[in-house]
């Protein structure tokens, strides 16, 4: 029997959901947003559910620990190969992301998606994030 199951674009690390856990906990629900660059390098940014909007050019990669996952469509183009599998590291977040007060960020780690992954994802493109507006 084949595994006909998709692997999943973003995934996290035990550190790394634990200290999503205690963000909303500590703030109520959040999402995260690859960043691509600019003043916060290319890292995964946390905010508040409902102070970041999303546009109709961000695509969802999925959710961790209970937090949807976006990233720009373009920026996807690069990373369609690739697992996503955010971590946490000691030091300050980005400047504008939620976990900078901890004394953790969040980091994005990777791995190349298989072959036969690759092909499963391929016909299986991530849904366009909805503008949802408070």
């Amino acid at each position: 029997m084949t595994d006909t199951t998709l692997p999943a674009r973003v995934t996290a690390t035990d550190a790394a959901l634990a200290l999503i856990a205690r963000l909303v906990r500590d703030h109520g629900p959040v999402l995260f947003h690859q960043s691509g660059g600019c003043c916060d390098g290319s890292a995964p940014m946390c905010f508040p559910r409902g102070e970041f909007l999303v546009g109709g050019s961000d695509v969802k990669l999925g959710e961790i620990g209970g937090a949807p996952f976006y990233m720009s469509e373009s920026q996807f183009e690069y990373w369609q190969h690739t697992q996503l599998i955010i971590d946490v590291v000691p030091g300050n977040g980005g400047m504008f992301s939620m976990e900078r007060a901890t004394g953790l960020r969040f980091l994005t780690r990777s791995r190349l998606f298989s072959d036969a992954e690759a092909d499963r994802l391929a016909a299986h493109p991530p849904q366009r994030a909805t503008v949802d507006f408070p």
